[in-house]
C-alpha cells in the first residue's frame, strides 16, 4: 500500500491530465459556444496596488481587489497558529456581539479584525462565519483586496454552518482570474499548429512528456526529487517485490543520473530499501544526508515516519535513524523537502489537529543540529482538504505543493506556488494548464536553473499507473514570474471585445499559457522581469494585434480594435497605373488579412478585383484578374495560406460602387474587395 501517497484512495485519484479536446471554431457563434463550455467558478487573484488613503488602522497593509499576496498584511500573519489550537476571549466576543447588533460600522470591522488575527487552527473551521462576516465588512471598511483574500479563506476552510453558495457568489463577483479564462491545452496546441510556418507564434516546447522506460516501469513511479545536483534524480517506485507474508509489491527508493543530456537506467538504493515501504526522498545540498519516509516498521511512531541516513566515504548509506517525535506523529508523515541551507525541512502530515486531511508542516534545525518541533505552515497554504508533496525552491523562497482544497483547480489535485516573505506566505497561485490538467498532479520539483520540471501524473483512464514526467518549466510555474502585465481590448465605442491573448517570450522561449479576454475585455499575466515579449491578441471580429514590449516592472497595454466587416476594402491597395505588382505600402494590410486567415483555418476568402470604366473592358477584366491573382499569390507564398481557401476573381468595370462623374469617383471604383466566409 503506497503510504507515501497517504492512502489507497489517494492513489486511485491520480488521473489523466490531458484536457478534453475542444476544437477551434472560427465562426462567431461557435466561438461563443466555446466560451460557454469553459465557464468555471473559481480562480486565483492578480496584481497588487496601494491601499486606500482613508484606511487609518493597519497602515502596513497594501492590497487591492485582485492581490495575490498576503505579505504586507498583518491580519494574515496569524501568530497563534502554532501556539494554541483554539482562541477564545469572552469579553472581546461580547463586544463583537454588541457591535453586530448595531450593524455594519468601522468599529465593528476593526474589532472583528483584531479578534480574527488571533485565530488558532481550530478557529478556521469552527469560526468560518466570522471570516465570512469580516469579508463582507472589508468590502466597505477595509483596504482594497482584503475582502477577496478573506473569501478565499472561507472557501478553503468551510466545513458546515454556512450557505457556501452565497460565498461563491460573492467571491465570483469580484474574482478576476477564473479557470474559464485559460485556453485548454488541446486548443493551445491547435492555435500554435496553425501558425507553425509563421515567426510570431512558435511551436511549443513539448509538455506532459513521459520520462520513458529508463525511469518509469509498468508499476507506479512517483515522488521525483532533483538531487543535490541537477544531473541526479531520486524517485519512488513499486516495481520491486519483497517477501512479507504474501508476496506483494512495495515502495522502494530509486535514482538515476544524467549524462550527455540523457537519463540513465534507474538504480535502487539497496542500502536503504527494505521489505517495508520507503519513498519520497530528498538529499541535503552537500549530498551527505538523505531524508526519506519509511512505513509500518516496529519503531515507527505512526504508520509512516520521516528518517535520515548518512553517506559514508565509499558512497554507502548508514546510520539510518528516525527523526523523532518532534517531527513525526502518530499519523502519516512523508514527502520531505529540505532547503539548500539544510536548516528547514518541509513535509506533509495528516496528524491530529491539522487544518484538513493532510497539511504542509515544517521543522527548523537549531545551531546545535537538533530539529525543532514541527510547525503548521498555516491557513494560507493549508485547507480543510489535502495539501501534500511540498518542494521549496531555495533560490527564490518559493514553496510548490499539491492541493485539492485551493479555490482554483483544473483537476482533482493541482500544483500551486507561494512566495515566502518573512513569516507570511503569499496567496497560492495555480501554475496553470500547461502543468495542471483534468486529473491529479503531485511531487513537483524544479532544477536549480528553473529550466526543467519533474512531477508525477497518470495518463491511464483507471488513474492508477503513475509515471514521472519532465519538460521545460512554463512561465506560470517559474519562481521569478512576478512582474505583472495587464491590459485590455475594446472597440472604438469603448465596448469590450472577445478574443485570445498570447504572450511570447522572445529572449528565452519560456512557454506562456494563453488566456481568453475577460468579459470586460481585460487580461493579465505574471511574467519574468527584464525580458522582451511579443503580445498577440486574436479574435473572430478583428484583425490580429501584435506588439513587442520590454518588461521593466509592471506594464499595462490597452488596445483598441476596429471590428471587421463582412466585406473589406483597404485604402492602401493602390496599384500603379496599368500594373498588378504588390507594392511595399500594401504589406501591412495584406499581412493583417493573412494572419486572420491563419488564425481561422475554417474560413475562406474571396478576392474581387475592380477597375474603373476607362479603356477597353477586355483589358480591364484582364488587369483586375491579374491584381486579384497577385494578392492571392502573396498570401500563399508569404503566409502559406492554402490555395483552396482563396478565390480570386477580376470583374473589370462591371460592378461600380458609384457613378463616374469625377476622377475621385473613378478612384473609388478602382478597388480590391475581400469577403471572408465559411
Amino acid at each position: 500500500m503506497p503510504k507515501h501517497c497517504l492512502s489507497i484512495k489517494f492513489i486511485s485519484t491520480f488521473g489523466n491530465t490531458v484536457v478534453n479536446s475542444i476544437f477551434f471554431r472560427p465562426v462567431k457563434a461557435l466561438f461563443l459556444v466555446l466560451f460557454a463550455l469553459l465557464l468555471s467558478l473559481f480562480g486565483p487573484a492578480s496584481t497588487a496596488q496601494k491601499q486606500k488613503n482613508k484606511f487609518k488602522r493597519g497602515d502596513t497593509i497594501q492590497l487591492n481587489d485582485s492581490i495575490t499576496s498576503f505579505s504586507q498584511s498583518d491580519i494574515f500573519a496569524f501568530p497563534n497558529i502554532n501556539r494554541l489550537s483554539f482562541y477564545y476571549d469572552a469579553s472581546k466576543m461580547e463586544k463583537l456581539h454588541r457591535l453586530q447588533r448595531v450593524g455594519p460600522s468601522k468599529d465593528y470591522y476593526f474589532a472583528l479584525r483584531d479578534y480574527i488575527a488571533n485565530f488558532g487552527i481550530q478557529n478556521f473551521h469552527e469560526n468560518t462565519a466570522m471570516l465570512w462576516e469580516m469579508a463582507k465588512l472589508s468590502k466597505q471598511f477595509g483596504p482594497p483586496g482584503e475582502g477577496i483574500l478573506l473569501y478565499k479563506l472561507v472557501l478553503k476552510h468551510h466545513r458546515q454552518g454556512l450557505n457556501i453558495q452565497d460565498v461563491y457568489r460573492e467571491y465570483d463577483s469580484i474574482e478576476r482570474d477564473k479557470k474559464k479564462y485559460y485556453v485548454p491545452l488541446e486548443f493551445y496546441y491547435q492555435l500554435v499548429d496553425y501558425r507553425k510556418e509563421i515567426d510570431t507564434l512558435h511551436p511549443p516546447h513539448s509538455v506532459l512528456v513521459n520520462m520513458g522506460d529508463d525511469i518509469n516501469s509498468k508499476k507506479e513511479d512517483y515522488g521525483p526529487t532533483i538531487g543535490n545536483v541537477d544531473n541526479l534524480i531520486l524517485f519512488t517506485s513499486k516495481r520491486n517485490k519483497h517477501q512479507q507474508g504474501e508476496r506483494s509489491y512495495d515502495e522502494d527508493l530509486f535514482y538515476s543520473t544524467r549524462s550527455d543530456g540523457y537519463w540513465n537506467p534507474a538504480k535502487e538504493f539497496k542500502s536503504i530499501n527494505t521489505s517495508y515501504n520507503e519513498g519520497s526522498a530528498c538529499l541535503s545540498f552537500d549530498g551527505k544526508y538523505l531524508f526519506f519516509s519509511r512505513c509500518n516498521t516496529p519503531e515507527s511512531l505512526g504508520n509512516c515516519d520521516l528518517y535520515m541516513a548518512e553517506r559514508t566515504a565509499d558512497s554507502t548509506w548508514t546510520n539510518i535513524k528516525n527523526l523523532g517525535k518532534d517531527i513525526n506523529s502518530s499519523g502519516w508523515d512523508s514527502h520531505p523537502s529540505l532547503t539548500h541551507q539544510g536548516d528547514t525541512l518541509y513535509f506533509a502530515s495528516n496528524r491530529i489537529g491539522s487544518f484538513g486531511l493532510s497539511d504542509i508542516f515544517f521543522s527548523i534545525k537549531d545551531s546545535k543540529g537538533h530539529w525543532g518541533k514541527a510547525q503548521n505552515a498555516g491557513p494560507i497554504i493549508n485547507t480543510v482538504h489535502s495539501e501534500v508533496s511540498p518542494f521549496f525552491h531555495h533560490k527564490f523562497n518559493v514553496l510548490y505543493f499539491s492541493s485539492d482544497g485551493q479555490p482554483l483547480n483544473f483537476g482533482d489535485f493541482d500544483i500551486y506556488k507561494s512566495h515566502r516573505h518573512g513569516n507570511i506566505w503569499t496567496e497560492p497561485k495555480n501554475i496553470g494548464p500547461l502543468v495542471n490538467g483534468a486529473g491529479s498532479e503531485y511531487y513537483f520539483t524544479i532544477d536549480s536553473e528553473s529550466k526543467d520540471l519533474y512531477y508525477a501524473r497518470s495518463e491511464e483512464e483507471d488513474k492508477k499507473n503513475l509515471d514521472i514526467f519532465s519538460f521545460a518549466v512554463p512561465m506560470e510555474a517559474q519562481p521569478e514570474a512576478t512582474a505583472q502585465l495587464k491590459g485590455s481590448l475594446k472597440d472604438k465605442a469603448g465596448q469590450p471585445m472577445k478574443g485570445i491573448v498570447s504572450v511570447i517570450d522572445l529572449d528565452q522561449g519560456v512557454e506562456v499559457a494563453p488566456k481568453f479576454l475577460r468579459e470586460d475585455g481585460t487580461f493579465d499575466f505574471s511574467l519574468i522581469n527584464k525580458r522582451n515579449y511579443l503580445l498577440i491578441i486574436q479574435g473572430d471580429e478583428f484583425f490580429r494585434i501584435e506588439e513587442i514590449f520590454f518588461m521593466s516592472g509592471d506594464v499595462e497595454i490597452d488596445k483598441v480594435a476596429e471590428p471587421i466587416e463582412s466585406k473589406i476594402a483597404f485604402e492602401s491597395l493602390e496599384f500603379e497605373n496599368g500594373k498588378s505588382d504588390i507594392l511595399p505600402s500594401m504589406h501591412t494590410d495584406l499581412d493583417k488579412l493573412a494572419n486572420f486567415m491563419i488564425d481561422h483555418p475554417l474560413l475562406k476568402l474571396k478576392i474581387s478585383g475592380h477597375t474603373d470604366s476607362a479603356g477597353k473592358e477586355e483589358s480591364n477584366l484582364k488587369l483586375s484578374q491579374a491584381r486579384a491573382d497577385a494578392i492571392k499569390q502573396y498570401l500563399q507564398q508569404q503566409f502559406k495560406v492554402d490555395e483552396e481557401r482563396i478565390t480570386a476573381i477580376g470583374y473589370g468595370s462591371s460592378k461600380p460602387i458609384t457613378q463616374e462623374i469625377t476622377d475621385e469617383h473613378k478612384q473609388l471604383n478602382r478597388r480590391v474587395e475581400f469577403e471572408i466566409f465559411k
